[in-house]
């Protein structure tokens, strides 16, 4: 009796220890002091799936899944049905494959504007590249990118990429360093919007410090970037081939 009572125990053990680490695999970990969860790693509970999407944006194994294939006619992103003014967003994600390759990625220098060659035309390279971005106050503008470029992600392009801006608001949107993890790696983002004023930090690297965006909306909902598109089973563009999981919020006063 008393070996039985062992092997039923180990068994017990046994069966805790993959739920342990199914739940590890999952990601979904309690939200930090102050944060509340946006994401419960069950369903699109508080979140807004585009219209027409035909499951393309799915929740497997506990995070959310996008193969940048929706069907939506419209607008493709994600959004949160509420809607924020000030506050601290926590955000892991992975990209999870490079399929195309980019052929004409620019070189960024620290100001925000391209590296040019002995003729004043941009110095660009080639590199697989997936592409997605996280979008405070329903601005697509302001959207903080994901992706594979030597500037590394975090950048944001509404703003670096707008040569009516003042310089010092061009170079404040590029990320000061390239702080993404490799691909297939998962990588957390901290951003902070206050007023018009966005700070991102990457993996515990801060890559954007108080970047002012003039226009930036009072108020909206939080998206995660639709890109990409196919042509008879050839990707055609960067696709937004994403992952998310904790994905914590704390609004500000």
């Amino acid at each position: 009796m008393k070996l039985k009572h062992v092997r039923w125990s180990i068994a017990l053990t046994a069966v805790a220890a993959v739920a342990l680490l199914g739940g590890v695999a999952h990601g979904q970990a309690d939200p930090p002091e102050g944060f509340r969860s946006l994401f419960n790693g069950e369903d699109f509970t508080g979140w807004v799936v585009p219209e027409g999407d035909g499951g393309h944006w799915q929740v497997i194994d506990g995070v959310i899944d996008y193969d940048a294939q929706s069907q939506a006619p419209g607008q493709k992103h994600l959004w949160t049905e509420e809607e924020f003014e000030d506050f601290e967003l926590h955000i892991e994600w992975r990209l999870k494959e490079t399929p195309w390759v980019n052929p004409s990625v620019p070189i960024i220098k620290p100001d925000g504007t391209t590296k040019l060659d002995e003729n004043g035309e941009p110095i660009t390279v080639e590199i697989p590249d997936s592409d997605s971005g996280i979008m405070p106050r329903g601005s697509g503008k302001a959207q903080v990118n994901i992706w594979c470029w030597p500037i590394g992600s975090g950048e944001l392009w509404g703003y670096r990429t707008d040569g009516d801006m003042p310089p010092e608001v061009r170079a404040a949107a590029t990320p000061k360093r390239n702080a993404d993890n490799d691909i297939g790696e998962w990588n957390k983002f901290e951003i902070r919007v206050v007023d018009n004023v966005v700070t991102v930090h990457l993996n515990g690297y801060k890559v954007i410090d108080e970047a002012e965006l003039p226009g930036l909306p009072e108020s909206g909902p939080i998206g995660i970037q639709h890109h990409g598109h196919m042509v008879d089973g050839e990707w055609q563009s960067s696709p937004s081939l994403i992952q998310c999981r904790n994905i914590f919020i704390k609004e500000l006063d």
